[in-house]
């Protein structure tokens, strides 16, 4: 089986050059963000980036099913703070088009948080801001995917009853799939450092979201221990999830390996080199 596997890769050289990146650091799928994650601020690529891009994609023989977008941290599509949500809606429209623009399928955000209004309140506000983006977005093929959060605070989506609740509710479920953070996992109490462990996340997921839902998975190990609830990334084989005994049970695992992995680990574009010839070196 081909084993898709990558890094989150830089945008600061400009979105052309992110194929040729991920190449040479031994990748074959990526994700990158659609502007500087901590602004409000975004606008869609120049033509010319765009087509540069995607003709860099293949001739890299990249797939745009295998790589995703990664939508800003400051979208929060659960706030009860009427501006607050309505910049994130307007924000997490503009980077499905970018996603479009680029010519790729996925665009991945975090549901949010209700900041103590509750979790009714703040699905609520999220399903009002899914329907407008998808509404907004009609003209494209791109997938918003759900990602599962650490359970902490107010945050939403730890639990995949509360993404499955998301994508139920939604009036377009087929344009709404998951991804699944290994560490946020592990924070919230899947613990996928043996067989047991990881086929049972695999049922959880099958039957909440339903397993095709699951579209891409994020790579990394936890610096806290299981349940912890930090969101706390570690790269692969340093942190509690750990490497033998840890991941090589959950990577060796035929279904898991069905879907493209990502790394979000500490460190350059030369540890992730590394990180991935380790992973691809365990699991043979």
């Amino acid at each position: 089986m081909l084993i898709r596997l990558g890094a989150h890769m830089s945008i600061s050289k400009g979105f052309d050059k992110v194929p040729g990146d991920t190449v040479g650091i031994g990748g074959n799928t990526f994700q990158i963000f659609p502007h500087s994650p901590r602004m409000w601020k975004a606008s869609l690529p120049k033509s010319e980036m765009s087509a540069s891009f995607i003709s860099e994609m293949k001739d890299k023989a990249l797939d745009p099913f295998d790589c995703m977008v990664h939508s800003g941290y400051l979208v929060n599509i659960a706030s009860p703070n009427d501006e607050v949500w309505e910049k994130s809606v307007n924000l997490l429209s503009l980077e499905m088009k970018i996603t479009a623009t680029l010519g790729l399928k996925y665009l991945n955000f975090h549901p949010g948080s209700h900041l103590g209004e509750g979790l009714s309140e703040g699905l609520e506000r999220i399903l009002k801001g899914v329907e407008i983006v998808l509404g907004e977005n009609r003209d494209n093929d791109v997938m918003l995917l759900l990602e599962n959060v650490s359970a902490k605070g107010n945050h939403i989506g730890s639990s995949f009853e509360e993404l499955a609740a998301i994508i139920d509710g939604s009036i377009q479920p087929e344009r709404i799939g998951i991804t699944y953070d290994t560490c946020h996992g592990f924070d919230s109490g899947f613990d996928i450092r043996d067989l047991e462990g990881t086929l049972k996340l695999i049922d959880k997921i099958d039957s909440t979201v339903g397993y095709e839902k699951l579209k891409m998975i994020h790579l990394n190990d936890s610096k806290y221990p299981l349940g912890a609830g930090k969101d706390r990334h570690e790269m692969i084989g340093k942190g509690y999830i750990g490497m033998n005994g840890g991941f090589k049970e959950f990577l060796s695992n035929e279904k898991i390996q069905e879907i493209p992995w990502l790394l979000e680990t500490p460190g350059d574009d030369a540890d992730h080199a590394l990180e991935i010839k380790y992973v691809r070196e365990l699991i043979g």
